[in-house]
């Protein structure tokens, strides 16, 4: 193995140099929408007051932190030996719109817009295509339209949806996703404007809470997607929990596997132990990674569910809590952070 990590990095926001990029990708009633006040922003004074890309991020040509692909190589690909980049953009905000069509057409623009003048730039680009859930119908049409294209690896929802993602309304999206041989991710998406909330007690009232409760969004939709039995209805199915944290795994698994076996007879469509099936299909990015006081409580956590077999790593640069490649997990074994940092995302997203 060679002394220096490749790295595949599984959450990189590219983002749009104006608020009115998606215009030309957009038919009407949606292109004067956004040609005139831009795709809009869902966040009802949650976000951080000090904004959330580091400025050093910006390209030198002048826009937002990301907005220049080839500046985003020179800055992030190059330097911690990127091999692959998942770009999963800057707009699955918008996706939870609470209006369906407008959503819909966001996304549709976005992965036009992602297919264009992204993917083609650099070698390392791959693209998570962005849904709407709020329609499952349009967002399995689009993910047959798109989903074949070959720098597609993915396709991307906001967490922010209206009901535990386990539930039958989704299942076309996930039927489609598997049809076209890619696994699902989630990414936190406006919780509070449209979907659901961050918080199990209802809205944040500052970004700092909201920031870190997102965690209880993940473990419900964890718990919904193994309890509902979707991964005994789409057995190829991955799902990928993307800026969700970690260190809440170990309780998730011992909790939810210890109820099962008292209660297994109102999910008789389940064969196994539910945190077999959490290991199988999900997979969780490091970004935001838990740092206890003492490194090696984090390690003791990993050793306790085998994390290094579906763990990948992730980056979410440009934002300000974004991590480098170097600088985290460095008291995992070489093996483990090959598997995390590069082969289990190789074998995911089949590349």
């Amino acid at each position: 193995m060679s002394s220096v990590q490749k790295v595949i990095d599984t959450d990189v926001h590219n983002t749009f140099r104006t608020p009115t990029d998606l215009v030309e990708y957009l038919p009407e009633p949606w292109k004067s929408r956004v040609a005139g006040s831009g795709i809009g922003n869902p966040w009802h004074g949650i976000w951080s007051p000090i904004g959330v890309f580091r400025k050093d991020c910006m390209p030198p040509t002048g826009g937002p932190a990301a907005s220049d692909p080839e500046f985003l190589v020179e800055n992030l690909i190059e330097p911690n030996h990127i091999e692959y980049a998942i770009l999963t953009g800057d707009a699955m905000n918008i996706c939870v719109n609470p209006d369906p069509d407008y959503a819909a057409a966001i996304c549709t623009a976005y992965n036009d817009y992602l297919i264009k003048e992204w993917l083609p730039v650099h070698k390392s680009f791959k693209g998570a295509m962005l849904v709407a859930g709020q329609d499952p119908l349009l967002a399995a049409r689009e993910i047959d339209r798109v989903g074949g294209h070959p720098d597609i690896v993915e396709v991307l929802m906001g967490s922010a949806q209206r009901a535990g993602l386990g539930q039958r309304q989704f299942h076309p999206i996930y039927e489609a996703a598997v049809r076209n041989g890619l696994p699902m991710s989630i990414h936190p998406g406006a919780e509070g404007s449209g979907g659901t909330y961050a918080s199990a007690a209802g809205i944040p009232t500052r970004y700092l809470e909201w920031h870190t409760g997102l965690s209880q969004n993940y473990m419900a939709h964890t718990i919904s997607l193994v309890c509902e039995g979707v991964f005994e209805k789409f057995p190829e199915l991955k799902f990928v929990m993307l800026e969700g944290g970690l260190a809440w795994l170990p309780h998730l698994m011992w909790r939810l596997d210890k109820n099962y076996k008292a209660l297994r007879s109102q999910v008789p469509w389940l064969n196994r132990m539910p945190s077999e099936y959490i290991r199988d299909h999900c997979y969780f990015s490091t970004q935001p990674i838990e740092e206890p006081d003492n490194p090696n409580h984090l390690i003791d956590l990993f050793n306790m569910i085998d994390a290094e077999n579906f763990i990948i790593f992730s980056s979410d640069y440009p934002h300000w809590d974004n991590d480098a490649p170097m600088e985290i997990l460095k008291r995992l074994n070489p093996d483990a952070r090959h598997k995390i940092f590069y082969e289990n995302a190789r074998k995911l997203y089949n590349l």
